[in-house]
């Protein structure tokens, strides 16, 4: 029994092959948006590239990007083929090409809703990644002396003042660093030499922070150093100045940036889903439809269109045996390669089986 059936009559089925054929036009639209959401992204992930460890953070841009380009490709041919639709003897030409139209365009709809799925799933990922090469980034933002590494002075800087963020983690991160060159220490001070003479890896740690952690909101000046000693400075608890720096830290404050973006991204994705899958569903009963107008072979005559010529669990059934039939023929072929050519197999019936015996060669 066929599945979801409708019975067309001549106008209606014109009718559907013009709205199809507009709804193409729109999916290639659509299709153009899914391009330009991941090339957006892909822009967005590269500018914070310096402070991301290698991973697979471009794998959910690249999926819009490559949907999208395949959405234009498709929605373009099916605008085509549902134009030629109002005719049967044009439909005719693109009879053997629609159903695997139909095959191509349900994997690709299936790759847009994967792609909306992942625009959800990778915060796990992108978070790791963030804290990977932010962490690195901090390490390395004193070696501006250093090619390749010059400019990471800057990035933080301005990464921490642009989100207003402080640190990996927090500000506490700072500590852990030597984020000050060598080059601006003052290494006949004794102060500065019983720093580094103070932790094994001979680093000048300090309890300090760069000045762009400094929050502009704060009533009073920024303290950068000796955060937590209360008694170096008047009036101040470190406890309670909250305002002086930021205390968020810049891996949560990328990550709910990025967050933001790819939420909208996958709510928009999950909308095209929907309309390709409406499409598609168009473009299967249009297909039936016509298919069992060439059987009647009278243009003029009512017919049926379905999206499964059987149910559910027919159909299912059916696609399974024919995969066991392919692995039985591969079977076959794998066992009649091994027989000796040589040898004359006779049959010999015992009841209702037939029994296979070999022959002795002649010679």
């Amino acid at each position: 029994m066929a599945v979801l059936k409708v019975k067309f009559t001549k106008t209606k089925r014109d009718k559907l092959a013009q709205i199809l054929w507009i709804l193409n036009w729109v999916s290639v639209v659509s299709g153009a948006i899914l391009f330009s959401l991941g090339l957006f992204l892909k822009i967005e992930i590269r500018k914070r590239s310096e402070v991301m460890a290698k991973g697979d953070v471009n794998s959910v841009p690249n999926m819009l990007i490559s949907v999208g380009v395949i959405a234009c490709i498709i929605n373009f041919l099916g605008g085509k083929i549902c134009y030629d639709c109002t005719d049967i003897n044009k439909f005719n030409r693109w009879k053997m090409v629609m159903l695997p139209y139909i095959v191509c365009t349900f994997c690709f709809t299936f790759c847009i809703l994967v792609g909306g799925i992942m625009c959800y799933t990778m915060r796990n990922e992108l978070e790791e990644s963030l804290y990977l090469g932010l962490r690195d980034a901090i390490k390395f933002y004193k070696d501006t002396d250093i090619p390749g590494r010059c400019f990471l002075k800057k990035t933080i800087d301005a990464l921490q003042i642009r989100f207003q963020c402080c640190g990996n983690n927090g500000f506490r991160d700072w500590f852990e660093v030597q984020w000050v060159s060598v080059r601006y220490l003052d290494m006949a001070s004794r102060d500065v030499l019983d720093r580094l003479k103070s932790n094994v890896d001979g680093k000048f740690l300090v309890d300090g922070v760069p000045f762009s952690c400094c929050n502009p909101n704060s009533p009073r000046p920024c303290i950068q150093y000796q955060l937590t000693n209360n008694s170096a400075h008047y009036n101040y608890d470190f406890l309670t100045e909250e305002l002086n720096i930021w205390i968020k830290g810049c891996r949560e404050a990328l990550l709910d940036y990025y967050t933001d973006i790819m939420r909208s991204i996958g709510i928009t994705v999950l909308i095209i889903w929907c309309f390709e899958l409406s499409v598609l569903t168009g473009v299967r009963y249009l297909q039936t439809a016509m298919s069992n107008v060439l059987l009647l072979g009278d243009p003029q005559s009512d017919s049926e269109g379905w999206l499964l010529e059987n149910s559910f669990v027919e159909t299912a059934k059916y696609n399974i045996s024919v995969i066991k039939n392919l692995g039985k023929a591969n079977q076959i072929s794998s066992v009649s390669g091994i027989n000796d050519p040589n040898m004359n197999v006779q049959t010999v019936n015992y009841g209702q089986e037939t029994v296979p015996t070999k022959s002795i060669p002649t010679t």
